[in-house]
């Protein structure tokens, strides 16, 4: 996928109180995006990547990026972090920019909270 076209996704798949650093396409670079994070912890049939959602797996819900693509998400309050794959979409709710499991939220420590300040990292960006 072009750069054009990546961060124009970016751009559209974000709210005005999340931003990611203009390299966000780079496996490894400082690719970045700080805002609110959620978590859902139902069982639904399918994630948007075909795939059964598991409330015990360390997945998450990204509007933008790919499948598979690996994340650091830090609790900002707390310093807590985990190591999450993307395989859904969403958050769908104004103002936030993750969506994770029940599994990371408890990692995370936002099970009481349900929601978090948070920093998503890129570790490792899947192809599209």
């Amino acid at each position: 996928m072009s750069r054009t076209i990546w961060l124009s996704a970016l751009i559209l798949g974000t709210t005005s109180s999340a931003t990611f650093a203009s390299d966000a396409h780079q496996p490894g670079s400082s690719a970045q995006q700080r805002g609110t994070a959620s978590w859902y912890g139902y069982e639904c049939s399918k994630t948007a990547s075909g795939e059964r959602y598991d409330p015990k797996s360390m997945t998450a819900a990204h509007r933008s990026l790919p499948f598979g693509t690996m994340v650091r998400v830090t609790h900002l309050g707390n310093g807590r972090e985990a190591i999450l794959r993307i395989n859904n979409r969403g958050p769908f709710t104004k103002g936030r920019i993750i969506d994770v499991s029940k599994a990371a939220a408890q990692q995370l420590g936002m099970i009481k909270s349900g929601v978090a300040k948070v920093e998503v990292s890129v570790i490792a960006l899947a192809s599209r």
